[in-house]
């Protein structure tokens, strides 16, 4: 469910209910609408807090894996972290609740975590994507298979960087972007490692704002 709190009156209001698995909660830049993931159903909604339409929850956007933890770009839109592509299997096992709440009470709660993450290492790179206020992909950061960091579950930009972390990783990867070009070209991309000594190398081809990352 989506819950809103009062700060003053501490006062908590239940905005949705019969969501699957809510999660990663945006602002709007200028407070009319908020975003969230919908991971288990792989969709980026919207719900409308202000002008005519508020109250009203929209699709904003479908995304091709599982959408963890979303953040504003000072750019403008929404940097969508995307934990592991979609699995025809974990997708059919989902989209049926009573057999998901049935595994739920079964198996405890870090088996079910560990397993998620030992399958997410075999369903694609770490993949991230930056969807403008109306749904549009603007921009696709993916990591190329054999890196160290599997999936994303958080990307944040700031100063032409991107902070990326992981619920598999102990570590932060950190992004610089430098002049984000116009054209087709490849350009390096460097990288900084936090808490753990990897050797980084990486190039990267930029399609139509499409990044790809190595990281060996």
């Amino acid at each position: 469910m989506l819950l809103k709190y009062e700060q003053e009156s501490k006062q908590i209001t239940v905005l949705l209910t019969n969501l699957s698995f809510p999660n990663g909660v945006a602002l709007s830049k200028d407070g009319s609408f908020l975003v969230f993931a919908e991971t288990t159903k792989c969709r980026i909604l919207r719900y409308w807090l202000s002008t005519p339409k508020a109250g009203n929850l929209e699709t904003l956007a479908q995304v091709p894996g599982f959408p963890d933890n979303i953040k504003r770009s000072p750019r403008g839109g929404f940097w969508v972290a995307i934990h592991s592509r979609r699995c025809k299997v974990l997708s059919w096992i989902l989209s049926y609740s009573k057999l998901g709440n049935a595994l739920i009470w079964v198996l405890p709660v870090d088996v079910i975590t560990k397993a998620y993450s030992v399958m997410s290492k075999y369903l694609g790179s770490g993949l991230a994507l930056r969807i403008s206020e109306e749904g549009v992909v603007l921009e696709t950061l993916e990591l190329e298979s054999g890196n160290k960091m599997s999936s994303i579950s958080e990307v944040q930009e700031k100063d032409d960087h991107l902070w990326m972390g992981s619920i598999n990783m102990p570590f932060l990867g950190v992004y610089s972007m430098g002049i984000i070009p116009q054209e087709d070209h490849s350009f390096d991309l460097h990288a900084l490692e936090l808490e753990i000594d990897i050797d980084v190398s990486e190039k990267i081809r930029i399609h139509s704002l499409v990044w790809k990352a190595t990281i060996v």
